[in-house]
């Protein structure tokens, strides 16, 4: 009998982010439950996969200004390279 694979949280991220093209940390945490995106994120580049990062500027619910990063896939290495 083969087991099954784990659908593991840097699945569900990439996953995300293609269905959305992008995540940020709290998505990441409403929508994926990964409560640290960035570790995600590097595991997932040392894994040969590129992303790029937006800063976005906004104000909290206080009306205080905040800033937070989307993460968007860019492709795998040597995949980019071939399209």
């Amino acid at each position: 009998m083969e087991k099954e694979k784990k659908i593991t949280q840097r699945d569900r991220v990439l996953q995300y982010m293609r269905e959305h093209n992008g995540i940020t940390a709290y998505e990441a945490v409403k929508e994926v439950g990964c409560l640290q995106l960035s570790a995600r994120i590097c595991e997932l580049q040392k894994e040969g996969h590129m992303f790029s990062t937006e800063l976005i500027k906004n104000v909290n619910r206080y009306g205080d200004p905040c800033h937070y990063y989307k993460y968007r896939y860019v492709g795998k290495i040597g995949e980019v390279a071939a399209t």
